[in-house]
């Protein structure tokens, strides 16, 4: 994936047909749930534009990741 240059826009909609892709600090897709419900090892979703409906990249278990496994 190439570099993503991120434009903070006040009130933004997601589009339907966007694959909010999940980002993880690691691979391994689990961690301790905090206080709020959410993983600690979640970070964002980024909302990817697509021809492909967002099912799509779900059941490919598509995601983006911070750190690879050396």
């Amino acid at each position: 994936m190439p570099p993503i240059h991120f434009l903070p826009v006040a009130n933004r909609q997601r589009r339907a047909e966007d694959y909010a892709c999940p980002v993880y600090k690691t691979s391994v897709r689990a961690g301790a749930l905090s206080t709020t419900g959410i993983s600690t090892n979640f970070v964002v979703a980024v909302d990817l534009p697509s021809d492909h409906p967002p099912e799509y990249f779900v059941w490919k278990g598509a995601a983006f990741l911070l750190n690879l496994n050396t």
